[in-house]
């Protein structure tokens, strides 16, 4: 297990500008996102996870990547344009980057040591698998691709990290 501060790895918004997650106090959602996957539906789940519970603390946040065939090809315009218009997204959006393999980001290089409830660390599998990061920047949860954002145990973790 790592013990870095998730909240202190440097990462980019989308546009490539500034962003800080350190920034943000309550807990986290990492999600690595695709605009063209059979699981892009979960975008609407996720908007909803951040309405209800947003005031309350939660972020979620979004990476998108194009490592899984080739769904997320767009322009940093273009993925923010689709996830606004077609999901409502509100909650904030990273710069496109790679989850697995030599160019990993770092962000990712501590977030693949946590294990899934299985016990399985390592590689993100496919678009959509989802960390839960606690108030204190570690990795309290860690969710595969095909656990809905809304799923009973995503939504009880959430609730606990939330206090």
């Amino acid at each position: 297990m790592g013990h870095a501060n998730i909240k202190e790895i440097p990462v980019r918004a989308l546009d490539g500008g500034e962003f800080s997650l350190a920034g943000l106090t309550g807990p986290l959602l990492v999600v690595n996102v695709a605009s063209k996957c059979g699981l892009t539906p979960q975008y609407t789940a996720l908007e909803k996870l951040q309405k209800d519970y947003g005031d309350r603390g939660l972020t979620v946040v979004g990476v998108p990547c194009n490592q899984f065939m080739g769904q997320e090809p767009g322009t940093a315009e273009e993925i923010a344009t689709f996830c606004s218009t077609t999901y409502g997204v509100t909650f904030p959006l990273l710069e496109k980057t790679d989850v697995n393999g030599d160019d990993r980001h770092p962000l990712y290089a501590e977030l693949t040591q946590t294990p899934d409830a299985n016990g399985e660390a390592g590689d993100i599998q496919w678009n959509f698998e989802k960390f839960l990061v606690a108030a204190d920047g570690t990795v309290a949860a860690r969710f595969r691709p095909r656990t809905e954002p809304d799923a009973p145990e995503v939504v009880s973790a959430i609730e606990a990290a939330l206090g």
